[in-house]
């Protein structure tokens, strides 16, 4: 990807430039992302949400241009919802997030009503777990974790302890109605719940891929299944007719 960091616009300039060419007469589009966190890195990218009412449905591109490369999320005024819905259903908000905390680029008028409904979705968080939910993940919690100190080929471990490390972290956001995230946004979630909590956490994974020590991520995930009864494994059943 040919991408001149060296001479490239300003993030905000350069994304009205990209609407001003190819979005002229679009209803509204906001500039999200991490160049408006203040978490702006030599490969990030300027996500673009648009909102234009001629689009059949909605679409995905991504290309470079003035020196960014570019992320756009094009919808008409209605195919936005059905992704507010399917993000909900997932619990990880993306394009609610991205339409709550993104700049306005332009708007005719329809923003404020959008960037209310992405709000009033974040605010109220995911869809509470029931308990037979929380019973079959604490079953694969325990399954995980039981991989986990029970191998002993370095190689196998590093990747059982990716999955608990996903695993572990769902389920202490998901029992806590938070909401939760893939890659970075692991960490992000975390530590949107609690700060303390998710370096503590991250440590006791960095100390196991460092080190081989495992204490400290048994600790912490046996510690988080206490909290809901402890392990399940004996009398759990799925499926049975």
């Amino acid at each position: 990807m040919n991408v001149d960091h060296l001479h490239r616009l300003p993030a905000t300039k350069a994304a009205k430039k990209i609407i001003e060419r190819h979005f002229p007469e679009c209803e509204g589009a906001i500039l999200a992302g991490s160049v408006v966190r203040g978490q702006e890195s030599a490969t990030s990218d300027l996500d673009i949400v648009v909102f234009d009412k001629k689009l059949s449905a909605s679409y995905r591109e991504s290309f470079v241009e003035l020196g960014w490369p570019i992320e756009l999320f094009c919808h008409n005024l209605d195919s936005y919802q059905a992704f507010f819905k399917s993000d909900c259903e997932r619990a990880r908000p993306c394009l609610p997030r991205m339409i709550s905390e993104g700049i306005v680029l332009k708007d005719k008028g329809i923003l404020d009503g959008i960037k209310q409904e992405a709000e009033t979705l974040l605010i109220a968080g995911p869809e509470k777990w029931d308990k037979a939910t929380i019973k079959l993940k604490q079953y694969f919690l325990t399954d995980v974790l039981d991989d986990f100190i029970g191998t002993t080929n370095r190689s196998e471990g590093i990747f059982v302890a990716g999955k608990l490390a996903e695993l572990a972290a769902e389920f202490v956001l998901r029992t806590n109605n938070r909401w939760i995230g893939s890659s970075k946004w692991v960490f992000r979630s975390l530590a949107e719940y609690d700060e303390e909590y998710a370096v503590a956490f991250t440590e006791a994974f960095d100390l196991f891929y460092t080190t081989n020590d495992k204490r400290r991520v048994i600790h912490i995930v046996e510690n988080i299944l206490d909290l809901h009864g402890g392990r399940v494994f004996e009398g759990f059943s799925l499926g049975k007719k």
